[in-house]
């Protein structure tokens, strides 16, 4: 199992997990003609990708998310909660399919677990992934790390991990209170 980030950030998230001939993107927050650019970085081409993940429905997770499975007729896979708080955002793609956040399931060659996590999102979700051999654990977009998300990435081989504020930088900065509070609180982000 390979694995690459083709960025992180609020301007745009997506991660490739690739096993044999499966090619998975987890989110895709940047638009058409930016992830075509960061995907040939990595030797990929858009009509390569088995498909598209969906964590939850902040625009940075899926901003390109629509654009790229109509184009590149990907099915996309996303929680019920997702799909009902964005409708408009998932119209038109073809291979929608709503996955239960406590349910594994199978993309080919790649076996992903979902597993809830706080964040404020209407059912946000992270994964394990696994090929038969490997498991890699992400955890992305959480606000705080729980007993139960250890327990899932408890025996993986390697984690993606975002912790992408500091603490300090956040109480400093030029953020609405209400915002620096989002950020930093239980359902917000790591630091």
């Amino acid at each position: 199992m390979r694995f690459a980030s083709l960025g992180s950030g609020s301007k745009g998230n997506a991660l490739l997990v690739s096993a044999g001939k499966t090619m998975l993107l987890l989110d895709c927050g940047f638009g058409l003609n930016d992830s075509r650019v960061r995907l040939a970085r990595l030797g990929v081409m858009p009509e390569q990708l088995t498909g598209i993940l969906v964590t939850h429905e902040h625009g940075d997770h899926i901003g390109g998310v629509a654009s790229l499975a109509r184009k590149f007729n990907l099915p996309v896979w996303l929680t019920h909660g997702t799909l009902r708080s964005q409708p408009k955002a998932f119209a038109g793609i073809a291979g929608l399919h709503e996955i239960d956040p406590h349910q594994a399931f199978a993309v080919q060659d790649i076996e992903m677990l979902p597993y809830p996590v706080p964040h404020d999102a209407a059912e946000p979700v992270q994964y394990v992934f696994s090929d038969g051999t490997r498991c890699l654990g992400v955890l992305t977009d959480a606000g705080c790390c729980t007993p139960h998300i250890l327990a899932m990435l408890d025996g993986c081989h390697a984690l993606v991990l975002e912790c992408n504020h500091d603490a300090e930088m956040l109480r400093k900065g030029d953020y609405h209170e209400r915002l620096k509070q989002r950020v930093s609180g239980r359902f917000g982000h790591l630091s």
